[in-house]
């Protein structure tokens, strides 16, 4: 059985898809094309360009973004923004997309062609946040498709009883599978997320008895943007956070998203970790997702021969029986196809065995998530 452990589906990004308005829901939008990769440019000459100016340095928060008349373009399927009277774009999502929507209809069809089984779906403030939106995909493919929690990280320590109503009825009402939490990416409180004001939606969180995914980053605000080293020094804290989190609960099934940073780790042409990465693996209960297109996959190109080491180094320090492979469609569609995310492990990374291959391709996500 392949297993796709990362994949999404998601209404048009302007409507308000969980959140009380489409003008909430463009803000997150907005937050998003500023802070990632992949490159801007102007639409009437295509010239490169620059998305910084979609928000503003050195503040934080949505209330502090420009107004920059961020919309979407229908007919393209794009995000578009006006500066100086010049319009701009990016390829965040990726450019097959009409109406920057990706329906289940849409996913099971890619699917189909790549010969995927099963794909969890995965969600994010971006794409919006409801969760009922999320068990319809699912209903609708009962046999095909998973579904994690949204978390409103940023809710909890001001509004922590109605967040964890909110997970609550997504897990035991609406039947979805497992929990995401972005650990720093959007909290507002300076403090650790293991614990304090924390310590309650965790105590709730574990008691559901799902498991929980935890999308890593270079931890506290003072780290992003910063050198590769401070990033990198941001995010083993951010994994001693973890570890102190999986000590107060050992016996939660726990996953990393997307793998580890690579970016931050690349050094002569090629990926080098730390040993303080493997340290949270001790935890026998700890997984981590395979998912080098979507990361790295403007830097290689496939099949990415460069990352064959990797993926080497993550079998022999963690183990087959708890990697998954993961794709993060429809966006790493920006780099290479579903099937082409299949192949790059199935047909060219000869140091794996058949047992090895399995399990990476949908056996441990198949355990973890209680799948027959």
């Amino acid at each position: 059985m392949i297993i796709d452990s990362h994949a999404y589906c998601f209404e048009p990004a302007d409507s308000p898809n969980g959140y009380a308005s489409v003008e909430e829901h463009l803000r997150w939008v907005q937050a998003g094309q500023a802070g990632h990769y992949q490159p801007a440019f102007r639409l009437r000459d295509l010239a490169p360009a620059s998305s910084n100016k979609l928000a503003l340095e050195g503040t934080k928060g949505l209330s502090s973004l420009p107004d920059v008349n961020l919309r979407i373009d229908h007919e393209a399927g794009r995000v578009v923004w006006t500066i100086d009277g010049d319009d701009y774009t990016k390829h965040y999502y990726p450019p097959n997309l009409r109406n920057c929507e990706f329906t289940a209809q849409s996913l099971i069809g890619e699917m189909d062609y790549a010969g995927v089984d099963v794909a969890l779906l995965h969600t994010n403030p971006m794409l919006g946040r409801d969760s009922s939106y999320l068990a319809g995909c699912v209903r609708a493919f009962p046999d095909r498709l998973r579904s994690m929690a949204p978390v409103d990280e940023w809710r909890i320590r001001d509004d922590l009883d109605t967040v964890v109503e909110e997970l609550t009825t997504a897990i035991n009402v609406h039947g979805l599978h497992a929990i995401k939490f972005n650990p720093n990416t959007y909290l507002v409180s300076p403090e650790p997320w293991d614990d304090g004001v924390y310590r309650p939606f965790w105590e709730a969180a574990t008691s559901l008895n799902v498991p929980i995914f935890f999308s890593m980053g270079p931890g506290p605000g003072e780290h992003k943007g910063e050198s590769s080293s401070e990033e990198v020094g941001g995010y083993l804290d951010e994994l001693r956070i973890l570890m102190r989190w999986m000590e107060r609960y050992p016996d939660v099934i726990c996953s990393i998203t997307h793998g580890f940073p690579y970016r931050a780790f690349l050094q002569k042409g090629g990926v080098r970790f730390p040993d303080a990465v493997w340290e949270p693996f001790q935890n026998p209960n700890l997984s981590i997702e395979v998912c080098f297109p979507v990361r790295v996959g403007d830097i290689f190109d496939f099949p990415y021969r460069e990352i064959w080491p990797t993926l080497e180094e993550m079998v022999d320090r963690i183990g087959a029986d708890r990697l998954m492979w993961g794709t993060d469609m429809p966006f790493q569609n920006r780099h290479c196809t579903l099937r082409q995310s299949r192949d790059w492990i199935e047909k060219y990374c000869k140091f794996l065995d058949r047992e090895k291959l399995d399990m990476i391709m949908g056996g441990t996500a198949a355990r973890i998530l209680g799948i027959q």
